[in-house]
């Protein structure tokens, strides 16, 4: 049987014997989970021998690594590949596309037709394999479009890798899941990212532990649907002090996502546990008591409601109503009175009347949500939601669009102000000079503020709120 080729290694030799290391640049458009994906290549190109630029415009390598949730961003990505096919007529260099957008088939052939000059283009289930696209393109200078998604039971993981080549020193996202089961009328993820896939319970822990090792205070955990996950556990050896035995036991039930979390919190060195996304259908008691008794996870729930009526709720196919969302929102509270809840609206989404959209405010009111993304509905080529013809006139919609946010930032800033005068521990993520840092409370409010004392990203020190906005807080360590 032929050993798979190492392409790590063929081009970590060929860069060995080169008298100038070749260069990436990496641009990445999107969620978190593209985020981390992009951090991964980067650590996979160094481990290979590969450099960091710190421009696409000095670059032997770039790679756009885009998101499709809505056409506006793929025609971000269209107008800067088309100023990269001018560069490539004045220099040498390879140019990969990859991510949710080239996922797509019609795209695909859009790139491969109207965009020769893309070297690469890739999925999100196949970016492990990038060292070979790079060594066939390197090598015979063919073009390669390769979307394939591989094996059901393949992780598009790249674990052996340096962990260093994060963003940011003290926190990073970790994929426990891919893909969604939802299929929600105005969404593409499920189309781009396939069904879900859980990554084993124990792939997760061990990446999380190189993570703390190497310095990570903060994990934030990452899924389409978080709540939804499903990792197969590992044997263990169980010894038995009465009889001296000893077996290998593996529980029949796969790990659920309140498991998962009990499993974070033991890791030592880890400070913070966030995670990202939640769907408001799979949130179990389980998890409320996870959240409310792990010491950990941050009391910090992003809860999409997309919109507070029932019956658009029902057309979005959401799988539960507007009394669901409430009551559960209600219980999060009644049961964690410190938690902050986030959430997703959209606004004028197709055959919305003045009676639902005053059901979304009636929510907003009730809940006082801390933060919110708010979205006009705009058309996503590919999904249900794109066939409708009872489109809201785009005059009605920005109206309803202003009228959310005249609900919503007043209730953030009373929120914010009700914190005037009492101190949060805050993990400081930035550094601003002069004294000036920027931070995050337990409950994920942003926080900028004064310290005479030198800090880091990752230190956790009291401050005292003196100030307050809609979107931030400031005060004095």
């Amino acid at each position: 049987m032929n050993q798979p080729t190492d392409y790590r290694y063929l081009l970590s030799s060929r860069n060995d014997a080169s008298k100038k290391k070749q260069s990436f640049y990496i641009k990445t458009y999107g969620c978190q989970m593209n985020e981390r994906d992009s951090e991964k290549m980067a650590g996979l190109l160094l481990q290979m021998g590969f450099v960091a630029a710190e421009s696409q415009d000095d670059a032997d390598i770039v790679i756009y690594n885009t998101c499709c949730v809505r056409e506006s961003a793929e025609d971000k990505v269209l107008g800067h590949l088309s100023i990269l096919r001018r560069q490539k007529t004045e220099r040498k260099f390879i140019l990969a596309v990859g991510g949710c957008m080239t996922q797509q088939k019609d795209m695909v052939s859009l790139l491969e037709t109207k965009h020769k000059y893309v070297d690469i283009i890739f999925g999100t289930a196949n970016r492990h394999r990038l060292p070979e696209f790079l060594w066939r393109v390197i090598e015979s200078g063919e073009r390669v479009a390769d979307i394939s998604e591989g094996d059901e039971n393949e992780f598009p993981e790249i674990t052996d890798i340096p962990v260093t080549t994060r963003e940011f020193a003290h926190k990073a996202g970790v994929n426990i899941m891919y893909g969604c089961n939802n299929f929600c009328s105005y969404c593409i993820v499920p189309y781009v990212r396939g069904r879900e896939k859980s990554r084993p319970v124990l792939d997760v822990i061990e990446e999380i532990k190189a993570l703390a090792k190497d310095g990570v205070k903060e994990i934030m955990l990452l899924g389409q649907n978080v709540n939804s996950y499903g990792g197969e556990w590992w044997e263990a050896d169980v010894h038995i002090p009465a009889t001296g035995e000893c077996h290998k036991y593996k529980p029949e039930k796969n790990a659920t996502f309140p498991e998962l979390l009990k499993l974070v919190n033991e890791v030592q060195g880890i400070e913070r546990i966030r995670f990202m996304t939640s769907h408001p259908k799979d949130f179990s008691d389980e998890l409320i008591a996870a959240l409310r008794d792990l010491p950990k996870v941050c009391k910090h729930v992003h809860l999409p409601l997309q919109s507070g009526s029932t019956r658009v709720l029902a057309d979005m196919n959401r799988n539960y109503t507007k009394d669901d969302y409430i009551s559960l929102a209600l219980q999060l509270q009644e049961a964690i009175p410190e938690i902050a809840i986030s959430t997703d609206i959209i606004v004028g989404y197709p055959g919305e009347t003045e009676e639902d959209f005053a059901d979304t405010l009636d929510v907003v009111k009730r809940i006082q949500f801390s933060g919110a993304f708010t979205f006009i509905y705009s058309k996503r080529s590919g999904t249900p939601a794109a066939d409708r013809t009872d489109l809201i006139p785009r005059k009605t919609a920005n109206e309803r669009f202003d009228r959310l946010t005249s609900e919503l930032y007043p209730i953030m800033t009373r929120k914010n102000e009700a914190k005037i005068n009492h101190t949060f521990p805050t993990m400081v993520e930035e550094t601003t000079g002069y004294g000036i840092y920027k931070g995050r409370i337990n409950d994920h409010t942003l926080v900028h503020f004064r310290s005479k004392q030198e800090l880091s990203p990752g230190d956790t020190v009291p401050v005292q709120i003196n100030t307050a906005k809609t979107f931030y807080v400031s005060g004095t360590h």
